[in-house]
């Protein structure tokens, strides 16, 4: 059985890093992933940072990259956006993964509303939305730093179908994302990090984690997920240690869980997604075996979101006997692998 390509959208207004952050998770995650990048005009500056990053051979680019330049993608959905996934997934062997860059303009719902189109649901899942907030920009009172550039590109693309005021759009960004990050958290003090969490927690999601990062550098399994083998790393801090404030380190406790148990399915949604909302579970994979299924059910979560299918394991995968659980949890808290175990046992 194909294994479903994770899709992970990364979204935020002009300006604030969505390129940047881009470019590391592509040189540094050692996964084959494919890129689409959504920008406003015909000159492709976006697309050009991505190619010159050497993300991937030459000679793969035309399959591993595409540039839709039509205007706000949540505008084209059924013109570009729905063509492309699944021109992706023919190429589903050769990929680990698709990344989405959306434009400043685009409002995340309608392209997540748009996975679930019936001809590429199965064959993909949501492994995230990651909005990017300009810390810089917004200690000065706006969420964009460039607006009068903003105003232009949306003045100017006649693709576009809503005229979604700033906040309100920056609004939509946050209650979307499954992990929020606040860029160029360099330029601003611990204090003004922590005003901005602040003033922006009540918009997101209970459960979604808001990290600062500088320059784009942030851990690639906390964005993309983690590798398609259950494995586990050392504990580990996201950002370099060549920050210069220590608020930029954010200490990510990474453990594995593996027991046998009698697991009731209807538990399990409910379970994880309250234990991740209270240990802030960052990325959670794995399997559970059930008693009376042939095939495990496959667990994906990055913050609150979860998704869950049965799909066959690798050969030689580990196996319970009867019912049981093989898990990978990053959270920012410790205890969450112990409530995981103590809920089910």
């Amino acid at each position: 059985m194909q294994e479903r390509l994770p899709v992970t959208v990364v979204t935020g207004f002009l300006g604030a890093g969505k390129t940047t952050l881009l470019r590391n998770l592509l040189q540094k995650s050692g996964l084959k992933l494919a890129v689409v990048v959504n920008e406003f005009g015909s000159v492709g500056i976006d697309g050009d940072l991505i190619k010159s990053c050497g993300f991937c051979p030459e000679e793969e680019i035309e399959d591993r990259l595409v540039e839709l330049n039509n205007g706000c993608l949540c505008c084209t959905v059924q013109d570009d956006f729905l063509p492309t996934m699944e021109k992706l997934i023919a190429r589903s062997q050769n990929l680990d993964g698709i990344i989405i860059e959306t434009s400043g303009l685009a409002l995340p719902r309608p392209l997540l509303q748009a996975l679930e189109w019936p001809e590429i649901k199965t064959s993909l899942f949501v492994n995230g939305v990651v909005t990017l907030v300009d810390s810089e920009a917004l200690s000065l009172g706006s969420p964009i730093g460039d607006l009068c550039s903003f105003e232009k590109q949306r003045n100017e693309d006649k693709s576009l179908e809503h005229i979604t005021p700033v906040n309100e759009l920056f609004h939509d960004q946050l209650k979307s994302a499954d992990l929020v990050l606040l860029s160029r958290a360099d330029l601003v003090s611990s204090e003004t990090i922590k005003a901005i969490t602040k003033s922006i927690t009540s918009y997101v999601r209970d459960g979604t984690a808001i990290l600062p990062i500088s320059q784009g550098d942030i851990q690639p399994s906390l964005i993309i997920g983690l590798s398609k083998r259950l494995s586990v790393s050392q504990p580990f801090r996201s950002n370099s240690e060549n920050s210069h404030h220590d608020h930029n380190h954010i200490d990510v406790i990474s453990d594995s869980l593996r027991f046998e148990s009698e697991i009731d399915q209807l538990d399990i949604k409910e379970a994880l997604v309250k234990i991740s909302m209270k240990y802030q579970i960052l990325r959670l994979k794995g399997r559970f075996w059930l008693s009376g299924k042939i095939l495990p059910l496959q667990v994906q979560m990055v913050g609150p979101r979860f998704h869950a299918w049965f799909e066959d394991a690798p050969p030689n995968t580990w196996k319970p006997k009867n019912g049981g659980a093989d898990l990978i949890v990053l959270s920012l808290k410790q205890g969450a692998s112990e409530a995981i175990y103590n809920f089910f046992n």
